[in-house]
C-alpha cells in the first residue's frame, strides 16, 4: 500500500490545494493532508478551524485523512508509516524552496521521498497570503477558495 503525506499551514485552505488532493488521492492508496502549525506563529485560522474545514472538504475522498501536526513532517510520515512527502508546484520559485526543502527533510530521513506535483495552470496565482491580503480590501476570493473558506474568511475581516 502506498501511503504518502501532503503537508501544509492551509491558512486557508484554496482550491489550488482540493486539486492537489484530489489529484492526490488517485496517486495513492492513502492520503494524509497534515495541517502543520507552529504555537509562535500568528494565522488567521487557528490549527482547529483549519482542521474543520478540510475535514469537511475532503469528506468525498475515502482514502483522505487531515491531521494536525507540530513538530518535524519526517515525524508525522514516519510514526504513520508513509515515505512520500506530495508537494505542490507553481513555479521556479516554489520549486527552488521545495527542493531545497526535500533535500533537508531526505537527510534527516533518509526513506523519506518527495513527490512534487505541478499546479494546473488555473491555480498558479493562488496563493493563500494573497487570498488573505485581497479578502482583507474587498477583492473578489470566490474563485480561489471554495464557498465555506470564502465565508469563513470575510466572517474574519468584516465581524
Amino acid at each position: 500500500m502506498t501511503s504518502a503525506v501532503f503537508p501544509g499551514t492551509f491558512d486557508p485552505p484554496t482550491n489550488g490545494h482540493l486539486n492537489l488532493i484530489e489529484r492526490g488521492s488517485k496517486l495513492f492508496d492513502k492520503l494524509d493532508v497534515v495541517v502543520a502549525y507552529n504555537p509562535n506563529k500568528a494565522y488567521l485560522f487557528s490549527p482547529e478551524e483549519r482542521l474543520d474545514m478540510l475535514t469537511e472538504l475532503t469528506k468525498q475522498y475515502k482514502n483522505v485523512t487531515v491531521h494536525l501536526w507540530d513538530r518535524l513532517i519526517v515525524e508525522y510520515a514516519e510514526k504513520n508509516g508513509a515515505n512520500i512527502l506530495l508537494r505542490g508546484i507553481r513555479n521556479s520559485n516554489d520549486f527552488s524552496y521545495e527542493f531545497d526543502l526535500s533535500l533537508m527533510n531526505h537527510n534527516l530521513d533518509s526513506k523519506i521521498e518527495t513527490l512534487f506535483l505541478p499546479t494546473e495552470a488555473k491555480y498558479v496565482i493562488v496563493r493563500s497570503s494573497s487570498i488573505k491580503e485581497l479578502a482583507q480590501f474587498g477583492g473578489d476570493i470566490s474563485e480561489m477558495v471554495p464557498k465555506i473558506v470564502e465565508n469563513a474568511i470575510l466572517k474574519k475581516y468584516r465581524g
